[in-house]
């Protein structure tokens, strides 16, 4: 049988995967270095490789100068627990939660302040609860979380100290009477004290005077002269305290500073905790 032959291949393209054959070390192009198409550069920079993915943008509008950066702007708005409405129908967002210590009075119903912590907890953050009636707090606590132990209860003077960070703010919840006792744990950062107050008592003007937040439902008029004179609340405003719904609220600072809020509570809530109501 006859030796076969074979015609030999011809590299008709310097384009393919193999190195040309009138090519190599000793001259012609290496194979390492870029091909004569690659060096050409357009407007837009060297023209691109089929198969070797996308180059990214290489247009001007994509391009600033230097004096332009500082019209930038990113929006961001306020950070925290959504507790309702504003009189404009846009959301109302308490900053519960904070670098520094903060000392919060409510003066309102046990229901106002659990819809606060569970909403609290839908941010991440743990709820410490000290209370004189655990077991209203104990449905609450257990199904906070999706089984998760993000609330714990506690009875009145057995609170521990609850180590709060940045990865892990806390929230203190202090449910015992219009007379609780001193509070036992230290300021800490990111750790905020919430006092319920079913109603104002002999205490109450100088928790109110301390407080860096105060939250106020429905009051009587004797009370709502007090809130007035202790928080420097317009006249106009404080006239408006007695006459709140059970699910309206005002939020208000030392400096007179004031917010009307509208607690709405989603349907698990109202599940949970019932309808909104002003005394428990």
């Amino acid at each position: 049988m006859g030796t076969p032959t074979y015609q030999p291949r011809v590299n008709v393209s310097s384009d393919g995967w193999r190195t040309p054959t009138n090519q190599g070390v000793s001259g012609g192009r290496l194979s390492h270095q870029p091909r004569p198409d690659e060096e050409q550069s357009g407007p837009t920079g060297p023209k691109p490789r089929p198969g070797f993915g996308l180059r990214g943008p290489r247009r001007n509008p994509h391009v600033l100068t230097a004096e332009s950066l500082a019209e930038l702007t990113l929006p961001v708005g306020d950070d925290g627990v959504i507790i309702g409405i504003d009189p404009q129908n846009q959301p109302a967002v308490l900053s519960l939660l904070r670098p520094a210590p903060m000392e919060i009075a409510l003066v309102g119903s046990m229901w106002m302040a659990q819809v606060l912590a569970l909403r609290t907890v839908a941010t991440g953050a743990r709820v410490a609860v000290e209370t004189a009636r655990p077991p209203a707090w104990g449905q609450m606590a257990q199904a906070a979380g999706g089984g998760q132990q993000c609330v714990s209860v506690f009875d009145v003077r057995q609170i521990a100290p609850q180590g709060p960070s940045v990865s892990s703010p806390v929230l203190v919840v202090r449910d015992m009477g219009a007379r609780p006792p001193r509070n036992q744990l230290a300021p800490s950062p990111w750790q905020t004290v919430l006092t319920v107050l079913p109603f104002l008592g002999p205490r109450s003007p100088q928790m109110l005077g301390r407080a860096d937040l105060v939250g106020l439902q429905r009051l009587s008029p004797e009370e709502a002269e007090v809130v007035t004179r202790i928080m420097r609340l317009p006249d106009n405003v404080g006239a408006v305290l007695p006459t709140l719904s059970d699910n309206a609220m005002l939020w208000c600072r030392r400096d007179g500073g004031h917010q009307f809020v509208m607690t709405q509570p989603t349907e698990p809530e109202t599940d949970l905790l019932g309808g909104p109501r002003r005394m428990d």
